[in-house]
Parts: structure tokens; sequence; C-alpha cells
């Protein structure tokens, strides 16, 4: 699962238990930026004491390993903070200069999905 919020991008899979196997109660909430990972752990106080861990050769470098039951919190509270009608701008506002670059890739996935809206796929022509 991908979630772009005001906080920053994560990208969300199951965590693995020691022997490799996939662990269905434990979450990587993983980042691209680390600034991400700690805006959420000051939005979130069950985030707070977690470790990010630093993962240089994987394809997301920061991670939040957690029970998926506080995941599940933090999604619910994110749903909930949600009051503005336009979420690129609000983003941006969010993050202020220092997350400039976060509000210009939010405008450039906007822009992969609208063409893929008007690529004119079946689905796209009703």
């Amino acid at each position: 699962m991908w979630i772009f919020s005001i906080h920053g991008f994560y990208s969300i899979a199951c965590a693995s238990k020691p022997d490799g196997s996939l662990d269905r109660e434990s979450v990587m909430v993983r980042a691209r930026s680390k600034d991400h990972l700690r805006n959420l752990q000051k939005r979130f106080a069950a985030l707070a004491g977690v470790e990010i861990a630093t993962m240089p050769h994987r394809d997301y470098r920061y991670r939040l390993i957690v029970p998926k039951s506080v995941w599940v919190k933090v999604v619910s509270e994110l749903a909930e903070e949600q009051e503005w009608s336009n979420f690129k701008n609000q983003a941006a506002k969010h993050q202020g200069k220092a997350g400039a670059a976060y509000a210009s890739a939010l405008h450039k996935v906007w822009e992969i999905m609208y063409r893929l809206q008007e690529s004119g796929g079946p689905e796209n022509r009703r």
C-alpha cells in the first residue's frame, strides 16, 4: 500500500519474522525520506519511540517496524485529520520550503495518474 499524506510518502508492507517468513501482525512503514518518518513520529505518539532503521541498499532506505494494530490506528487518525479540498496545496503548505521537493513530486504523480485516466482504456471511455 502506498500512502501520500501531508506528512510524507510511505510504502507499507508486511514485515518479516526472524526466520524470513511473512509476519502478518507487523508492518514496515517504509519511506524514501527519513524526514517523512520523523514527521509521522512527531504527529503520532505511538510511533515516537520506534527506531528508524536505515538500510542503504534497499529500495526504501528508511523504515519503521510496528505492530499492524498500531499502524491501523495511525491510518485511521490520518483519515480523521483530513480537512482540505486540495491535497497537493495542503501538503505544500504543511511541508513548507523544506518539503518543496515532496510537493513537486506530488504534482508529477498527479500528472502521471491523470494521463492514465486520459489514456483511453475501455473503462475510461464511459
